[in-house]
């Protein structure tokens, strides 16, 4: 199904054609003057420069041709060449029925679906996660879920960090820690020999340990350095702790990504790329593109029209080890072996932006991928606190990521008590999704690059923009069907348009597509939320004026009790494209 303002600009853009006209220059945008017009074409004053005309005269002849279609109630022209343009209200319910009929609910379909790999999440194995990796996580998954709606195929990968130095500090403190395990044995044999088991408690607590004593304890943190040296040259002992750290922390990971929502199809980390470094190295020497500096290597990758100095991308150290630009350069020959992607994305802090220019660039240069191939920097703000400055705990520290979502669930709970709610059976699941779905709309709403203030009673406010105002939206809705006798999924049909508050929902309805093809086209999920937020107003100002349920005309019920399934399903699709889980009563 096309977008609405696509569908009217080819009718409008024929009847420019028809009229002498480029038929290019029949573009129609939403009107922000719904008093004037739902819709509107400015074509007249770009046709005018191009025809010598006075671009009244041209909008008048257009005009002229469009009211013919009876799609159109109102076609107008506006001093001094505005094309103002009203639908039928016929033609505002035959569309609501067909989006309502639609699988898709009126997204429309790429006409060549692009296969698109999502680089997002993006954690250190054996750390915790904590509140920095929220954003990464909630906006990747829901730009996944608006792509693949799109009918694009999206391979989404977390790219864990899991073959640097924070495992040779693990290593080197649990040998400091338990010196007789057998995977510290320099004959250890991993056919014959176990790996002692770890959880993630004591990685939790291990990491951080070893971490600040490699800071002040110059010895320790060389054998750090070594533990990770040998650890990637295939030391048999290490690599069978490094699996066990890797199992613990991934499962670890997946308990809490799944309390947000948040999946991934691929777990691979750097050390998946490791085997294609090798190559990496071998394609930039046949090219000729490496070049030797202070005893490292590294491949100039500035342009001409660069407006500031753009440094080289340093590939191998002098110490002669790999560092991240080296793993992501090979983790991109992975990615067009496994998938020769059209697209790959990268959902990472604004602050890598540099680092991502200097990859895309060198991967570039050295043929790494085709040259149709796009890369994508995504690039998001920072969570702040109520001081401007990076969120933190009272206490100074980094709030853990399963902190976070056992406060915001602790205070759904208070919110839903404060309201009377009490539901014994599924009262934690209920408070645990009113919780993240406040975290997650209050994170997403922002423009994706800005930073913005993390504040939890905002988020977690009845009215306004928030998740939680969505979601209490659709109980009541859930609520009035009910009423009516009528189940939430059972197909109707609106067959009327009865009051200015219904046409008002049915044209929010009708945008659906249009904004969803720029949340798309932007990476921006705010759109969504905007949208959201608007048709959830349209809908308490639609409610608050008609009594549906004593409502006597059936006919009217009836349409009535359609509209809403209708505005209950848009709903529940933008949530869902959020990564946002519904309820059915709060």
């Amino acid at each position: 199904m096309k977008a609405i303002t696509q569908t009217l600009g080819e009718i409008v853009s024929q009847a420019f054609e028809s009229a002498g006209y480029d038929a290019n220059l029949g573009v129609v945008t939403a009107s922000d003057r719904l008093d004037l017009c739902q819709f509107q074409c400015n074509g007249a004053f770009a046709a005018a420069k191009q025809y010598h005309k006075a671009p009244f005269i041209v909008a008048e002849q257009v005009a002229e041709i469009l009211k013919k279609n009876d799609i159109f109630s109102g076609v107008e022209v506006a001093k001094p060449g505005f094309l103002n343009l009203t639908l039928n209200d016929s033609y505002l319910l035959k569309q609501a029925n067909t989006i309502a009929a639609d699988p898709n609910l009126g997204i429309p379909q790429a006409e060549q679906p692009s296969t698109i790999v999502l680089d997002y999440g993006g954690p250190n194995v054996a750390k915790p996660l904590h509140i920095g990796h929220l954003r990464s996580a909630i906006i990747g998954e829901s730009i996944k879920r608006i792509a693949r709606a799109a009918g694009h195929r999206v391979i989404g990968d977390i790219h864990l960090g899991d073959w640097g130095l924070q495992i040779g500090l693990v290593i080197t403190e649990l040998q400091a820690r338990y010196p007789d395990w057998r995977c510290f044995a320099a004959d250890f044999d991993p056919e014959a020999d176990q790996v002692e088991p770890l959880n993630a408690a004591m990685l939790n607590e291990v990491y951080p340990f070893a971490s600040k004593k490699s800071k002040t304890d110059e010895e320790y943190a060389k054998k750090a350095h070594q533990a990770t040296y040998e650890l990637q040259n295939g030391r048999p002992g290490y690599i069978a702790l490094w699996k066990e750290i890797l199992r613990t922390s991934i499962e670890d990971m997946k308990g809490n990504y799944e309390k947000l929502g948040v999946t991934f199809d691929l777990w691979y980390g750097e050390s998946n790329a490791d085997r294609y470094v090798p190559r990496l190295m071998d394609i930039l020497a046949e090219k000729n593109l490496l070049v030797e500096s202070d005893g490292a290597l590294i491949v100039e990758v500035a342009e001409p029209e660069d407006k500031a100095p753009m440094p080289p991308v340093i590939v191998r150290k002098s110490d002669h080890s790999s560092i991240y630009a080296t793993t992501d350069l090979a983790t991109i020959i992975q990615r067009e072996e496994d998938f020769h992607p059209d697209k790959i994305w990268y959902v990472v802090d604004n602050r890598q932006g540099l680092h991502f220019t200097q990859v895309f660039r060198c991967a570039k240069k050295a043929g790494l991928v085709p040259a149709q191939t796009e890369f994508e920097f995504l690039g998001f703000g920072t969570m702040n606190g109520a001081d401007g400055k990076p969120y933190k705990t009272r206490d100074g520290g980094i709030m853990k990521l399963e902190d976070m979502i056992a406060t915001v669930t602790a205070g759904a709970q208070e919110k839903l008590e404060a309201s009377s709610f009490v539901d014994e059976e599924d009262y934690q699941d209920i408070a645990r999704k009113v919780g993240v779905a406040a975290i997650k709309f209050g994170d997403l709403i922002n423009q994706r690059a800005k930073d913005y203030v993390f504040d939890l009673s905002k988020f977690f406010s009845f009215e306004g923009k928030t998740g939680t105002y969505l979601l209490y939206t659709i109980t009541r809705i859930n609520s009035i069907l009910k009423k009516a006798g009528v189940p939430v999924d059972q197909p109707l049909s609106l067959t009327g348009v009865y009051t200015d508050s219904e046409r008002e929902l049915l044209l929010k309805i009708l945008m659906g597509g249009d904004v969803f093809q720029r949340a798309l086209a932007e990476k921006a999920p705010n759109y969504l939320c905007e949208n959201a937020y608007q048709l959830a107003n349209l809908f308490s100002k639609f409610y608050h004026d008609n009594h549906i349920i004593d409502e006597p005309n059936d006919a009217k019920k009836q349409s009535w009790l359609a509209l809403i399934a209708l505005v209950r399903q848009v709903l529940c699709k933008h949530l869902d494209l959020l990564g946002i889980e519904t309820v059915e009563h709060m």
